[in-house]
């Protein structure tokens, strides 16, 4: 009972809940939640997925492939939005009913740890192409290091802050972002005509399922992450509704704008499309807007995974050290390793989504109560069996160097994970709940 009381103290502090529910009367409405959701969809990866998918297919493969994988992610990041505004727990907190109070530690840490290298990763993203814009319009040269140094910095403002601050950045940052990537747009078919989207692909050519699984894969550990999100809903419906929209059209948006661009443009270099266009200024605009507002998302959801682990430490001061870590991660180039830290990370973080929602929709929804959290047992060995099983899995199925590459499900190794943890969970939970 006295780390009950502790944590409430801690909490009143920090004012973000990180280690109990959010309050009713602190929660949101749909709406402004799904603006949270679109904001964090609206990056710098979704774009330059767009633009490959957009040089390596023809315009309806490309859209298809997009509308597809967007429609999965909505769907998967309702399922898992639901048992966070059900419970009011972050991610990490609702893995101590799956895994025991010990067991959620480790996945608490794993959370944290992809969490923190995701954001040096998209900060490098933004490095990258800051880099380009200030050559191209002012011809500036800063290294890599400098702008990944800035860029980090930035994105961690709004995350020491929590979860309102980042509702109050998404709110007035997505309709500045939609009014200039709709300049550009319009400047674009303006300037080159209509005609170009219909033209050959220039690129090599992309394989349907190839396509819809870079499209989830690139967003499937925020669908995983959602109840750090969905904890602040007013309902499960506002819940629902926010992150299927957040997921199905926010991660559309970019990708589909990305895949206009490039096809009209007839190049995958964004920075350089926006500057072709005329649009230098802007162009910093959205580089900027479209990371800080991802960005901060993500550390954020590594701030409450250690908020777990390091019960005693303020979470402004866990964010503050991991926003200065993953900062440096950036400066030193964990950028280059993008497409194999993509892979790794879903392949570890998708199975904790399908084993949370089977547990929660089908196995024994009673036991996730914040009041008995403290009664829970250390280790819960058949999640964390289910967990490594999902993930070996998840490794046999994608391609190698990443992974095994002995067969394929979905094409998605990342969505196999998903639907393999679920499955195995909901089995093996109904055995041992009847045994017990």
């Amino acid at each position: 009972m006295e780390e009950v009381v502790q944590v409430k103290n801690d909490n009143t502090s920090s004012g973000d809940y990180e280690r109990e529910p959010v309050p009713d009367h602190m929660r949101k409405k749909w709406l402004s939640m799904a603006l949270v959701w679109i904001a964090i969809g609206i990056d710098l990866s979704a774009m330059f997925l767009g633009a490959q998918l957009g040089n390596g297919m023809n315009l309806t493969e490309s859209l298809t492939a997009t509308i597809i994988g967007s429609l999965i992610l909505g769907v998967i990041g309702a399922l898992c939005a639901y048992v966070g505004a059900k419970t009011g727990l972050s991610t990490s907190m609702i893995t101590r009913f799956l895994f025991g109070n010990k067991g959620a530690l480790i996945v608490s840490v794993v959370l944290g740890i992809f969490s923190l290298g995701w954001f040096g990763v998209q900060v490098g993203f933004f490095a990258s192409n800051m880099q380009t814009a200030f050559h191209q319009i002012w011809d500036i040269d800063l290294s890599l290091g400098v702008f990944s140094f800035i860029g980090g910095l930035l994105m961690m403002s709004t995350a020491i802050w929590g979860y309102r601050s980042i509702e109050r950045l998404s709110v007035w940052s997505v309709p500045l972002l939609i009014i200039f990537i709709g300049i550009a747009i319009f400047t674009a078919f303006h300037t080159k005509g209509t005609s170009a989207v219909w033209e050959p692909i220039s690129g090599s050519p992309i394989p349907m399922g190839t396509a819809i699984s870079l499209v989830i894969g690139i967003f499937i550990v925020g669908t995983v992450l959602s109840p750090d999100i969905a904890r602040w809903a007013r309902t499960p419906k506002h819940a629902v509704t926010a992150a299927f929209i957040g997921f199905a059209v926010g991660n559309s948006f970019m990708t589909i704008i990305a895949i206009f661009l490039s096809r009209v443009m007839d190049t995958d270099d964004l920075t350089n499309i926006f500057i072709a266009l005329g649009l230098g200024l802007p162009a910093i605009i959205v580089l900027t807007l479209a990371q800080w507002t991802t960005n901060t998302s993500n550390l954020y959801s590594a701030s409450l995974g250690f908020s777990v682990v390091f019960k005693k430490v303020p979470k402004k001061l866990i964010t503050v050290i991991a926003g200065i870590i993953a900062t440096l991660l950036a400066v030193f180039g964990i950028y280059d390793k993008f497409l194999s830290f993509l892979n790794i990370i879903t392949v570890f973080v998708s199975p904790i989504g399908g084993i949370y929602t089977a547990e929660y929709l089908l196995v024994d929804r009673k036991k996730f109560t914040f009041e008995g959290i403290d009664r829970n047992k250390n280790w819960i060995a058949r999640s964390l069996v289910v967990w490594v099983a999902a993930t070996l899995f998840a490794f046999m199925t994608t391609a190698a160097p990443d992974g095994f590459g002995w067969f394929q499900v979905t094409s998605v190794p990342a969505l196999d994970a998903f639907m393999f943890a679920f499955i195995v969970q909901w089995i093996v939970g109904r055995i041992m709940t009847k045994k017990g």
